[in-house]
């Protein structure tokens, strides 16, 4: 199939260090050029990739400072996407970025689904969903469908990462861990009362965006400079990432938002380190309980499964990571989409072209 997958200009294709929507991105369009696909791939000029990169911009947005509206560079690229649609190029599109390419491209015939990657639970989400009820949409999780279920979703496909980016070390596990972003949403304060609830060490790997800089500063900050078992390494990349997982006792997740998916829980499968998490959002679909982890509902329950982690099985969780959560098996499902929705489609197809 001739596919092409648009991604946002935020991040470059793979991000250079935070950034799950682009890594997905970067791990499906390698996997389906390695199954022989002819894939363009709509990223920012600074984007590393197998398939033909097709770049708008020449910097990932967030590291440009000289761009202060990044919606009419998107709005440019959709366009750009467009044309080419009337030059057929492309057999199928698929779409990274949310809701903005709906109303173009439903009255253009090329086929086109698009996999919502964020959060869908905000009162503005619901006149979008009402407006675009025919829209093809895959969810990655089916937790992240709750609030809209007039959403036309054609499936849910669990994100995958590349069988072997992620593998387990040979380490001592002395501490836990935190991985990703420090937002209030993400609970690393509640991290630091789990850990020294237990008295063991914690390592924090994470960035802190601007956004949240006033959060790190007033809360986390003191919480980590008064607490001696607490470490705040800062933002790792993937090539760290195996070490730092591994050594970990587990990985602690206590959020307190309706997590779409969580793409550091697998990584800790990869590594076969278990995953501690609050019970919301796609956590339970994610965890498998007293396999790959547990499912906590607050502070004190988390701290009372930690001294059960050293039980579970390392190679086991490895096992379930290659059975569930693989790019392979993500870029398989999302080609049994695309090609039932082409399927689907084919008589509007047809009926467009002859009405030319």
């Amino acid at each position: 199939m001739r596919i092409a997958q648009v991604a946002p200009l935020t991040e470059a294709v793979p991000p250079k260090l935070y950034g799950g929507t682009e890594r997905v991105v970067h791990w499906l369009t390698e996997e389906l050029v390695a199954l022989g696909h002819d894939v363009t791939l709509f990223a920012s000029g600074d984007s590393q990739t197998s398939a033909k990169l097709d770049a708008l911009w020449p910097k990932a947005l967030r590291l440009d400072g000289s761009v202060r509206d990044p919606n009419a560079l998107h709005m440019v690229l959709l366009e750009r996407v467009r044309q080419k649609c009337d030059d057929e190029e492309f057999d199928f599109l698929h779409f990274h970025l949310d809701y903005y390419p709906w109303s173009l491209f439903h009255r253009q015939p090329t086929p086109f689904l698009t996999t919502l990657h964020g959060r869908l639970d905000l009162p503005e989400h619901q006149p979008v969903f009402n407006t675009f009820s025919k829209m093809p949409v895959i969810s990655i999780s089916n937790a992240q469908r709750r609030p809209v279920p007039q959403a036309n979703w054609v499936t849910t496909i669990h994100h995958g990462l590349p069988e072997n980016l992620l593998t387990p070390k040979p380490a001592k596990q002395e501490y836990l861990a935190v991985l990703g972003r420090i937002a209030p949403e993400k609970g690393v304060d509640r991290a630091i009362k789990i850990a020294t609830h237990c008295g063991i060490p914690l390592k924090i790997a994470a960035k802190v965006d601007r956004a949240d800089q006033d959060y790190y500063d007033e809360l986390i900050r003191p919480m980590i400079e008064n607490n001696p078992l607490v470490e705040f390494i800062g933002e790792i990349s993937d090539h760290e990432k195996s070490d730092f997982l591994s050594g970990a006792l587990g990985l602690l997740l206590p959020i307190d938002w309706p997590e779409p998916f969580g793409l550091v829980m697998i990584e800790a499968m990869a590594c076969g380190t278990p995953v501690v998490a609050f019970n919301r959002g796609s956590v339970p679909e994610i965890i498998d309980e007293g396999l790959t982890g547990f499912v906590v509902e607050d502070v004190l329950s988390a701290a009372g499964v930690v001294n059960r982690l050293p039980q579970l099985d390392r190679t086991a969780i490895r096992k379930q990571f290659e059975t569930r959560f693989t790019a392979r098996r993500m870029a398989l499902d999302y080609l049994a989409a695309y090609r039932s929705l082409a399927e689907e489609q084919s008589p509007r197809i047809k009926l467009v072209s002859s009405a030319e």
